[in-house]
């Protein structure tokens, strides 16, 4: 009985080799852009390609590169947070954006737990992706580390303190949270009050240090009173509002240091029947599309949201690609942009 010489199967290297003439590394080299052939054979190899309809292995071509093609977004916060904030959205779009036209996978993480960590540095350990982005680092997060001592290239999205080791992607938070604050007494607020972060996070730290700094050029003196501690939750600055009230019931301005504390802030003073901005003038930080929906829509500080998603992944690729310990360290610019809130 014959045997039908016909193949059936999908092409192989093999197959591309015999039928463009070269052997079998010059096919790999051209599929993996190697500069080491010549034009050619380069273009008998793409035309035998074209020929056979060859589709490379991609899962191959990662293992003997020792490469996993994907990237981890790790984001170590309830998945509440993760809907409920624009802000991470915004980076995810931005990081989505500028992986598009790569052949990189883009895995998406929530770490809510010790149990969940231990997990993760498990499958760091075992290099199932090429790289990390780490976003809303908090100052003990144990990851960052763990990233260093697996030599894991690292973007953090902000920074756990001015001596980052790890490459970081981050906003001019002391300079957007200083010029929101001189915008209020420039507008003739005396009793300026702020709603900051949760103070493990050097984010928060920055736009309290901003807020501070302002307040002192001003002369209006120091009162810890105005400072009112919340998590850069709604909630939290409703609560933030309502303790400020309570204490400093003088209060005409405050700056806080989320759009979403500002828009619970918001809420507590329509209850309060505090007049926005006649009685109190009100600012917020990241110009998400919260800020255009209150009403009446929030003043807030602008930070480069997707773009400092695209900046992480554009240095991680880049980091990726050298396969060296150099450090990036990138600080975006901010800007305030004035709404009826103040």
């Amino acid at each position: 009985m014959a045997v039908s010489g016909r193949h059936t199967g999908r092409p192989t290297l093999e197959e591309v080799a015999a039928r463009a003439g070269v052997g079998r590394g010059t096919v790999s080299r051209v599929i993996n852009g190697s500069p080491r052939v010549s034009d050619r054979a380069k273009t008998a190899v793409e035309a035998a390609i074209a020929e056979l309809g060859y589709v490379p292995n991609r899962a191959a071509r990662a293992l003997a590169g020792n490469r996993a093609d994907a990237i981890a977004l790790v984001i170590p916060e309830p998945e509440t947070r993760l809907f409920a904030e624009p802000y991470f959205s915004d980076i995810i779009r931005g990081v989505g954006a500028e992986l598009a036209d790569t052949d990189m996978q883009l895995l998406l993480t929530l770490i809510r737990t010790p149990k969940e960590r231990q997990r993760f540095a498990q499958y760091l350990s075992a290099h199932r992706v090429d790289g990390v982005l780490l976003v809303s680092v908090h100052e003990n997060d144990p990851l960052p580390d763990l990233l260093e001592q697996l030599e894991m290239p690292a973007v953090l999205n902000g920074r756990r303190s001015d001596l980052e080791s790890v490459s970081y992607v981050d906003a001019d938070n002391v300079g957007g949270a200083r010029s929101a604050v001189a915008h209020l007494v420039g507008r003739g607020r005396r009793s300026v009050a702020t709603i900051t972060g949760p103070l493990d996070m050097y984010v928060a730290r920055c736009r309290l240090d901003g807020y501070r700094q302002a307040i002192e050029v001003a002369g209006l003196g120091a009162d810890e009173a105005l400072v009112a501690r919340a998590d850069f939750t709604e909630e939290g600055g409703r609560a933030a509002m309502r303790s400020l009230l309570e204490l400093r019931p003088d209060v005409d301005a405050v700056f806080a240091a989320s759009d979403l504390m500002a828009a619970g802030a918001l809420q507590v003073l329509r209850q309060a029947g505090r007049r926005v901005p006649d009685d109190v003038a009100l600012i917020g930080f990241e110009d998400s599309a919260i800020a255009r929906h209150t009403d009446p829509q929030l003043t807030s500080v602008r930070q480069p949201t997707q773009e400092m998603g695209r900046t992480m992944a554009r240095v991680l690729l880049e980091e990726i690609a050298a396969r060296s310990p150099t450090r990036r360290h990138v600080v975006l610019a901010t800007e305030l942009v004035r709404r009826e809130s103040a």
